[in-house]
């Protein structure tokens, strides 16, 4: 008994004291960030941008890894059950809250297993409608959906996926019936608004900006408070006449419960720096993402207050991932 006792004192005293050394050698292998989606979208850009000025400043790869599937669960997963020592991170968003709400059973604990480390960058999303679509309004959608219940439809990067509540809200707050189809991913539900297999979609601003310039599909609406710097011609929903409509998509990177102090530090610290560099803000506010210094504990406050938020709106629309 008093070996065991003394091999566990011994091994609570390395743990401890791994804290500071790690932060001192961290990073001394390559980094990977997880994306729930394919490549192309929001999630996708934002994790790119990011990680090269991370690699630029580690001297280290920093390497973003595609794992869609199952509305951004199964890199949840991974990340849940990867070792925490900052090695592998995620980059999280909204629907990492809205998960919490639309299924039934997760594979890990939404709050307890994760560690919010860095804020990136809030996001507007975008009310988007194929150039064939008759509409240049929110009205003109509303009226058009009214009289044709049911006959509009609109693209998704999934079911229960930030886009899906963006629109559920809209259909709630309008009484319409648009018809949800989902896709896997931003890219896929976007190259179904550009052929017209959709006609609606809410996408958000950093990966519809290209296709909003190029005219190939039309901007009616974004869905925050305040109109987006990327399109300060576009107005908001709220003002379009839907009073009270607000709902944006966030990112910010996240690691697995347990990750020592000194590194969590190291991480957000140099993310904040890398987000404060000229040319990566240049680049992400011209593509639309707003961005909004947090430290490690705001940001783990703003996804409790998320989930607590979603989840009233995923239970009034009955929304359910499963």
């Amino acid at each position: 008994m008093l070996r065991i006792t003394l091999s566990a004192v011994a091994a609570c005293l390395s743990l401890m004291q791994a804290g500071p050394g790690a932060a001192q050698t961290y990073p001394n292998k390559p980094v990977r960030i997880l994306v729930g989606y394919p490549p192309g979208g929001g999630t996708d850009i934002l994790a790119r941008a990011v990680s090269t000025k991370l690699s630029e400043a580690w001297g280290q790869p920093v390497v973003v890894e595609n794992r869609a599937g199952a509305s951004t669960v199964i890199a949840s997963e991974m990340l849940a059950k990867s070792p925490p020592d900052g090695y592998t991170l995620i980059n999280a968003g909204a629907v990492h809250a809205i998960n919490a709400s639309t299924f039934k059973k997760l594979p890990y604990d939404p709050v307890k297993d994760f560690q919010p480390i860095a804020f990136i960058a809030m996001v507007p999303n975008v009310l988007l409608v194929h150039p064939s679509l008759p509409v240049k309004t929110v009205k003109d959608l509303t009226a058009l959906a009214k009289a044709q219940p049911g006959q509009l439809n609109y693209g998704s990067t999934g079911g229960s996926s930030p886009y899906q509540i963006a629109a559920e809200m809209y259909k709630m707050m309008t009484g319409t019936n648009i018809v949800h189809v989902p896709y896997k991913g931003a890219a896929p539900a976007l190259t179904a608004l550009l052929s017209g297999e959709v006609t609606v979609m809410f996408g958000n601003v950093v990966s519809s900006m290209p296709f909003v310039k190029s005219g190939r599909t039309r901007a009616i609406a974004v869905t925050t408070d305040k109109r987006s710097g990327a399109l300060p011609d576009v107005p908001t929903i709220a003002e379009s006449g839907l009073k009270g409509y607000v709902f944006a998509s966030w990112f910010g990177l996240m690691g697995p419960a347990g990750i020592p102090q000194p590194v969590i530090t190291k991480i957000h610290a140099d993310t904040m720096a890398a987000l404060k560099s000229p040319d990566l803000n240049a680049r992400l506010t011209a593509e639309g993402a707003e961005l909004q210094p947090m430290t490690s504990a705001q940001f783990a406050e703003h996804v409790r207050v998320e989930i607590e938020r979603i989840a009233k709106v995923v239970k009034a629309g009955n929304i359910s991932a499963e």
